[in-house]
């Protein structure tokens, strides 16, 4: 039924269902467009609008996905085609342009802008810049980050429950429900080798981890959380504009190995033989530290 590819670290080689991603995105946004039917039932304007917009980003991150497995899109179209995704939250003015800026508050009353409560207000400018650099810089560093079973759907997953904590006291959890749901039985089955998710799947998930926190004005916490995704593209950034030199990692009997660091994998995996799950629950163990710092803060 699903079209399948190889996976390369593996020492047999198998195929293996890929493209998955679109479950996610067919059952977070059937799920989200009857919870807005329903809020709207009961004259709950803020969550039937806000659960109609994040079903419209996850349908724009997975159809944007979806044309990348299709035509194989080279990087400099997928770093801006996420922008796209981030029409919804713009022409229906989902978030609040009041944002915390934390030490660099007297930095932007310097530049103009207002300063209440600790927070900035970015006015029309949060709308046509902020909202769109959310949305693209999560969507590529939750796409850049896979290759090994697991981590495209392991480390969103770790991210998405910890918004939903964030924002907990808000009835906008509820919007995360199922898309949590459906994204846990995808780690399973990604992180026992059994599917791949596919670009549908990880610019879809990279886009709701965007969405929500805007919709649920917990951007803060999304930039904690984040953090290793921004690692892991820094890197992979630096080595490909400054040495075009691209990520390698090599199998060894059952072992992965790399003598190069040019991403959060091979910075792990350098010269240090460690199996598959074990770089993934590394990994995972660090979006651990950072989304549970993220809840903290």
């Amino acid at each position: 039924m699903f079209p399948k590819a190889v996976d390369y670290h593996k020492q047999k080689k198998p195929k293996i269902p890929t493209g998955l991603g679109v479950l996610y995105v067919l059952f977070s946004s059937v799920y989200l467009f009857i919870l807005s039917a329903y809020f709207h039932y009961l004259d709950n304007g803020s969550l039937a609008t806000g659960a109609l917009t994040l079903a419209g980003c996850v349908l724009f991150g997975g159809f944007l996905g979806l044309f990348d497995d299709w035509a194989d899109l080279k990087w400099r179209y997928k770093a801006v085609i996420p922008i796209l995704a981030s029409l919804p939250l713009i022409a229906l003015r989902e978030g609040t342009p009041m944002m915390a800026t934390y030490v660099f508050n007297d930095f932007f009353r310097l530049l103009g802008f207002e300063v209440v409560g600790g927070k900035v207000n970015f006015g029309i400018l949060y709308f046509i810049l902020i909202v769109p650099l959310i949305i693209t810089v999560t969507t590529n560093t939750v796409n850049q980050l896979g290759g090994l079973n697991g981590l495209e759907t392991i480390c969103p997953l770790i991210v998405m429950i910890g918004l939903a904590v964030v924002s907990f006291q808000y009835d906008v959890t509820v919007l995360l429900y199922v898309p949590i749901v459906a994204c846990l039985i995808l780690a399973v089955l990604n992180y026992s080798g059994k599917i791949f998710v596919g670009n549908t799947g990880t610019f879809a998930l990279g886009i709701t981890l965007a969405s929500f926190a805007i919709i649920a004005n917990v951007e803060q916490a999304l930039l904690i959380a984040i953090l290793p995704y921004i690692f892991n593209s820094s890197i992979i950034l630096l080595n490909r504009f400054l040495f075009h030199k691209t990520a390698e990692i090599t199998v060894q009997g059952d072992k992965l190995v790399s003598r190069n660091i040019r991403s959060l994998q091979t910075l792990i995996a350098h010269n240090r033989p460690l199996s598959e799950r074990r770089i993934v629950q590394i990994i995972a163990l660090i979006f651990l530290l950072f989304t549970a710092l993220a809840i903290l803060v």
